[in-house]
């Protein structure tokens, strides 16, 4: 749902803020966390660029480029950055890792009051950055919304699509989950973790641990170097982690619910099924041992014992590991230390 702010029309507000946010320094120092995989011609404009709007909007500033094992000479050309800027800041993986542990390396070393994440392939624009900040006052997390993107369509219907599953899945209210320009609060980025492909759902992740977030429309420009690292496999992964992040969601604290529900219907069903067969053949007296609708009622209620038996056992693994971690706080006061005991004030 839609809220009102203050900031431009084209910023469409996702979940209220609760009032006991602080807020941001102004200006805040700021961290840019920039994945870099082969990125060779776009680094010295990227950092060029950055340097530019971080000096006028940011009381210190880092960028942290993760070159994710790239081969074709960024390697060298973050060395050279980094040592004649000491605002940089470069970790290179011995080998390709993926995206998702790119970022988890920055959110670890992010230093900043804000963390803004974005590509290096100059398809975000350094420039979005202070409606960024702006955003970021009144929320935790901003995401950008690519509404005019410059990609082939092979790229761009798919895309649509995962969107509009994982805003039904998930029932956050965002256009774009997979824009790699987004803003942080410091608080955020130290409580997600990611790994596999799950950075493309971050504001999930983030809003289930129960921070809130927005989106603006954010420039999309054209790719001028190098070729897009994301091929139809990505719809694949992006599924299988989709269905991750949902267990991790809504059943981590209760995965009976989610096993059960389908352990259930399935024996439910087989059970029908079985029934059916049992009329054939006590009432009609008909021979059954070769039907395959007996074999088909067979599986089902064996595949229902089984979902039902691996929720008991989640049941038991979040018994026995606790579950305190799954409820963030947003605040905690308390009065100074003192022992508790009979007489006292």
């Amino acid at each position: 749902m839609t809220t009102a702010t203050s900031l431009s029309p084209e910023t469409r507000a996702k979940s209220a803020p609760t009032g006991l946010r602080p807020p941001l320094p102004d200006p805040p120092t700021v961290s840019v966390i920039v994945p870099v995989f082969n990125e060779r011609g776009t680094l010295e404009q990227l950092h060029r660029e950055l340097g530019l709007v971080l000096a006028e909007h940011a009381a210190d500033w880092e960028v942290l480029f993760i070159d994710d094992g790239s081969s074709d000479g960024s390697s060298e050309a973050l060395a050279a950055l980094a040592a004649a800027d000491d605002h940089v800041r470069v970790f290179g993986f011995r080998r390709n890792q993926g995206k998702a542990a790119g970022l988890n390396v920055g959110f670890r070393e992010a230093r900043g009051d804000v963390v803004i994440t974005m590509d290096a392939d100059l398809q975000d624009k350094p420039a979005e950055i202070p409606r960024l900040l702006e955003a970021l006052q009144g929320y935790d997390l901003v995401s950008g919304w690519k509404r005019r993107r410059h990609d082939p369509v092979g790229k761009t219907i798919p895309s649509k699509f995962f969107n509009w599953v994982t805003r039904k899945v998930s029932g956050l209210d965002l256009h774009d989950f997979n824009c790699g320009l987004k803003a942080y609060r410091r608080e955020v980025v130290k409580e997600v973790e990611l790994y596999g492909e799950m950075h493309r759902y971050i504001p999930v992740l983030a809003a289930w641990r129960g921070f809130t977030a927005t989106e603006i429309v954010v420039e999309h420009a054209p790719r001028v170097w190098g070729t897009s690292k994301y091929g139809a496999s990505r719809l694949f992964k992006g599924a299988y982690d989709l269905m991750t992040v949902l267990l991790l969601t809504r059943f981590q604290t209760r995965p009976m619910h989610f096993f059960g529900t389908i352990g259930a219907a399935l024996g439910t069903l087989g059970l029908v099924v079985l029934t059916y067969m049992s009329w054939l053949r006590l009432v009609r007296d008909e021979v059954i041992g070769n039907r395959p609708l007996l074999f088909l009622g067979l599986l089902l209620v064996i595949a229902g014992i089984q979902f039902l038996s691996v929720g008991l056992l989640g049941e038991l693994l979040v018994r026995r590991t606790g579950a305190d971690g799954a409820y963030p706080f947003r605040t905690r006061a308390e009065p100074p230390a003192r022992r508790l005991g009979r007489g006292s004030a």
